[in-house]
């Protein structure tokens, strides 16, 4: 519900997280998953949003640290 209240208007939660991927520095391609025609391309419309504000990015990178790097970072 967190991350859900930082998506933009125009915007579903998951082409939020999969616009703020692209915005990573480094990140030259986002594989994401999908189980429909309609998922799929919502996924692929994520790329023709406009770039998330700063703020956003840094909401969504505070997010992370607080709530996921502990269980997941040392993956990857």
């Amino acid at each position: 519900a967190e991350f859900a209240e930082l998506a933009p208007e125009s915007a579903t939660p998951a082409q939020t997280a999969l616009r703020w991927i692209i915005q990573q520095p480094g990140v030259t391609s986002v594989i994401p998953g999908a189980r429909s025609v309609e998922q799929a391309r919502a996924n692929a419309a994520a790329a023709a949003l406009p770039p998330l504000p700063q703020a956003t990015l840094d909401a969504v990178r505070d997010l992370y640290d607080r709530s996921i790097r502990a269980e997941v970072h040392d993956r990857w």
